[in-house]
């Protein structure tokens, strides 16, 4: 039996890509320094993330498995069943990490507390250390938090966590035939946007505060959906009546009549569904959901 494998999701400091960018030190300082920006603020940040990393490298069992996959390389790294998955990053980074994932537990681990919200990486290095091995024996609690699915009539489909976008790709008007609440309306907008309870802590928060402040959004583990479509133009031939809603059960359904419209999850814009004219899109609760871990089950609890 293959021991137990570790996978550390992380991302490229701001400091490693501009380092990437300008080749020197010296240049990423002259560069920032004329932009009113400093230098010693972005290599700090570099600093604890990569301190961050040493101490969940240092704190794993010896006797597991690691691999390590940089944001960039998610699509193409192979997550195996039995991972243990620790994120080590910005909340954004395990939305990013979620649809590529199926059962498996996700440790959420701040490198910089105070910046980041930390709603999805609530741990500390060391903490989110301990509870990989509670993780991995199934001693631990988990929050299996809703995901959202887009499905096209031709079987391409797409699962995010915080939200999807159905939008034009050159951010002009997409047209489409919107029917959701029971209601059907030809529209040209900005695009539709539908998000989960974990969204609805995020950009679905701020969308909802201007356009539908009386909408009740979900909670995590709420298998529900919230959605909202981006400044919709009323024409003689389209409408703006239909504006946000909740998706409690069922799916929402939209008729493309652009000559592409794309779909993508989380901001991976580069990972996407193409969509062309007359195609119909499904969005709906997604049958996985997303297990990230709280904390470690209490003694009595574990069987």
């Amino acid at each position: 039996m293959a021991a137990p494998r570790a996978v550390v999701v992380h991302r490229a400091s701001e400091f490693t890509e501009l380092l990437a960018r300008h080749g020197t030190r010296g240049q990423v300082a002259f560069f920032l320094d004329q932009r009113g920006q400093s230098l010693a603020a972005v290599e700090e940040r570099h600093e604890r993330t990569r301190a961050a990393l040493a101490d969940v490298a240092a704190g794993l069992p010896i006797d597991w498995r690691r691999a390590s996959v940089e944001r960039r390389e998610l699509a193409r790294f192979v997550f195996e069943p039995g991972d243990v998955v620790l994120v080590v990053g910005q909340d954004g980074l395990v939305a990013n990490a979620a649809k590529y994932l199926g059962a498996q537990p996700v440790i959420g681990i701040d490198p910089l507390p105070g910046i980041n919200a930390g709603v999805l990486v609530p741990h500390t290095p060391a903490a989110g250390v301990a509870l990989a091995e509670a993780a991995r024996a199934g001693e631990a609690s988990l929050c299996e938090r809703t995901m959202v699915q887009v499905r096209t009539d031709d079987g391409q489909s797409l699962t995010a966590l915080n939200e999807v976008l159905i939008g034009q790709p050159g951010h002009q008007s997409a047209r489409y035939t919107l029917d959701a609440s029971g209601q059907t309306e030809r529209q040209s907008s900005s695009g539709l946007i539908v998000g989960t309870g974990t969204g609805a802590t995020g950009w679905c928060a701020s969308i909802a505060r201007i356009q539908a402040p009386g909408l009740a959004l979900p909670a995590p583990t709420e298998r529900a959906l919230a959605w909202f479509v981006r400044e919709p133009w009323p024409s003689p031939s389209t409408g703006a009546s239909l504006l946000s809603g909740r998706l409690d059960k069922g799916e929402l359904t939209l008729r493309v009549e652009s000559d592409l419209l794309v779909a993508f999850g989380d901001g991976m814009e580069d990972d996407r569904l193409s969509l062309s004219w007359g195609q119909r899109v499904r969005v709906r609760v997604a049958d996985r959901a997303l297990r990230t871990v709280a904390a470690a089950l209490p003694v009595s609890s574990r069987r």
